[in-house]
C-alpha cells in the first residue's frame, strides 16, 4: 500500500492507497480487487476487503464503501453499513473513530481528507464528472458541518490516470473552459489531431485549493501505465477486456 507524508504526519489517522497486490482474486482481478460491483467472485472480494480492513486496523464490518455513481453527493457516516445497503454517493465524512472510509477507483482520483484539530476525516471519489460536479467541495462542506475548517484540512490525492494516458475527444474541454478559463492549463495537445490530454490530478488539486483546503499532496503514479500495481478501466478498454478490478483507498480516525 502507498501512504503520503501529509497524512502520515497527522496523529490519530491511518490511511492507505492500496495497490492491486496482496489479495486472493485471479485473472483480470488479480489480486486485491475490492470492488463488489465487478464480476469477480463475491467471496474473493469479501476476503480482499477483510485483508484491507486488517491493514487499516478495523474489523471487516467497519470498512465502508458507497455505491459510487460519479455524483457530487457526500454522506455523513455515523455507523458502519453492510455493503448491500451502501448509499448511492461518492464521498463520505465522519468524526467517529474506528470506521474506515473506503473509496474504490480504477483511474478516477481517490482523495482522502483530514482535519486533525476537529478530528474529522473524509474520502471522495473524483473522476472528471464528480470533480466538475462538485464532489470535492461537497466533502469539504460536510467536514465543516462537523467542525472542520478548510484552512486546517489536509487532502491527499491517490493514484489515478496521468495526463499522458488520458486522451480525450475534441468536445471534452469545452465545459471545463466554460466553467473557468484557468482550466485551459489542464489540457495538452494529443498526437491525434483535435484530441487532448487531460490532467485530472491537477484539476482536482485546483478545485481543492479553491475550496480553501490548506495542504494538498498528490501521488505521482499512473494507474493506466503501471499494470502490475493498479487496476485501470481505460487500460481494460484498450485491451478489449471484459471487466476490471477496483482498487481501494481508505482513511480511519483512531482513538
Amino acid at each position: 500500500m502507498i501512504t503520503l507524508g501529509a497524512l502520515n504526519d497527522i496523529t490519530h489517522i491511518r490511511h492507505a492507497f492500496f495497490t492491486r497486490t496482496g489479495g486472493v482474486s485471479t485473472g483480470l482481478y488479480a489480486s486485491l480487487n475490492c470492488g463488489l460491483g465487478s464480476s469477480d467472485a463475491p467471496a474473493a472480494v469479501h476476503e480482499n476487503r477483510a485483508r484491507a480492513a486488517t491493514r487499516m486496523e478495523v474489523p471487516p464490518s467497519h470498512l465502508v464503501t458507497c455505491y459510487q455513481v460519479h455524483s457530487p453527493t457526500c454522506v455523513v457516516v455515523d455507523e458502519p453499513w453492510a455493503p448491500d445497503s451502501a448509499p448511492r454517493a461518492d464521498a463520505m465524512v465522519t468524526r467517529q473513530t474506528g470506521i474506515a472510509l473506503g473509496i474504490l477507483t480504477a483511474d478516477c482520483a481517490p482523495v482522502l481528507f483530514a482535519d486533525t484539530k476537529a478530528r474529522v476525516i473524509g474520502a471522495a471519489h473524483a473522476g472528471w464528472k464528480g470533480a466538475r460536479g462538485g464532489v470535492l467541495e461537497a466533502t469539504v462542506a460536510q467536514m465543516v458541518e462537523l467542525g472542520a475548517k478548510p484552512n486546517r484540512i489536509v487532502a491527499c490525492i491517490g493514484p489515478c490516470i496521468a495526463q499522458r494516458s488520458y486522451e480525450v475527444g475534441p468536445e471534452f474541454p469545452a465545459p471545463f473552459l466554460e466553467e473557468d478559463e484557468r482550466n485551459r492549463d489542464y489540457f495538452a495537445p494529443a498526437r491525434k489531431p483535435g484530441h487532448f490530454l487531460f490532467d485530472l490530478a491537477a484539476y482536482v488539486t485546483r478545485r481543492l485549493g479553491d475550496a480553501g483546503v490548506a495542504v494538498v499532496q498528490r501521488c505521482p503514479n499512473d494507474t493506466v501505465a503501471e499494470e502490475d500495481r493498479f487496476f485501470s478501466y481505460r487500460r481494460s478498454c484498450l485491451k478489449g477486456e471484459a471487466d476490471y478490478g477496483r482498487g481501494l483507498s481508505s482513511i480511519v480516525l483512531q482513538a
